[in-house]
């Protein structure tokens, strides 16, 4: 599958784009500066590479990261959702967009401090239109953990209005070595997005990458 990833270069970005291209898909990385993006696809194909892989993470503007991805991963700062969500909207309709944003309010990144709107995947629904159907996931994930390309000991929570998308995005959760779980319509966002603070504290609090794990499901099929 080919994925494009706008703001690769940050860390949850770029742990999903390494987990991505090491699970056979086409990626590329989408960012604003060239130079860095160039820097990062070169850093993660080295480090495939030294596992013996032979996938390549190509670097591109977002909007052409946007136009390439059968699926679109958005990984910015909240701060930045809404200027890149304008500058992709052209590009991704008709698509998937996964939107990982959380909204984090500096300084205070450790309250819960949701938007008007609800939730920011509310936010890139709305700005991105009827024609995308977003799908939120991906805010619980340590990057720590991904890029240590190990086990990731906890579960991806995955919203979304349309099944079928969400399906989509558990699948590539799941090939790239995630657990993940079906939770809900999009409003349901809301959750994740406001643990995700929560799970900041506890880090600071136990000095650790903590993560949530679901209990009660049924994992026999491998979720």
């Amino acid at each position: 599958m080919r994925i494009g990833i706008i703001g690769g270069t940050g860390a949850l970005g770029s742990g999903l784009a390494l987990r991505c291209a090491a699970a056979g898909h086409d990626v590329a990385i989408g960012s604003r500066d060239p130079a860095r993006g160039g820097e990062t696809a070169d850093a993660l194909g080295a480090q495939l590479a030294q596992r013996g892989g032979a996938a390549a993470i190509g670097t591109m503007s977002n909007a052409d990261a946007a136009a390439f991805g059968e699926i679109v991963l958005v990984a910015v700062r909240f701060a930045n959702q809404r200027e890149t969500l304008a500058a992709i909207r052209d590009a991704v309709q008709g698509k998937i967009v996964v939107d990982t944003t959380v909204p984090l309010v500096p300084p205070k990144v450790m309250r819960v401090q949701l938007p008007a709107e609800g939730s920011a995947a509310q936010i890139a629904q709305d700005i991105l239109g009827d024609g995308v159907r977003v799908v939120s996931a991906f805010q619980s994930v340590a990057a720590h953990h991904l890029a240590a390309m190990g086990e990731v000991p906890c579960d991806v929570l995955v919203s979304g209005d349309d099944r079928d998308a969400r399906a989509a995005v558990v699948d590539l959760a799941r090939s790239i070595g995630l657990t993940a779980l079906h939770a809900g319509p999009l409003c349901n966002a809301a959750a994740a997005e406001a643990l995700t603070s929560v799970l900041i504290f506890l880090n600071k609090e136990y000095g650790t990458h903590s993560g949530i794990r679901i209990t009660g499901i049924d994992r026999s099929d491998g979720s």
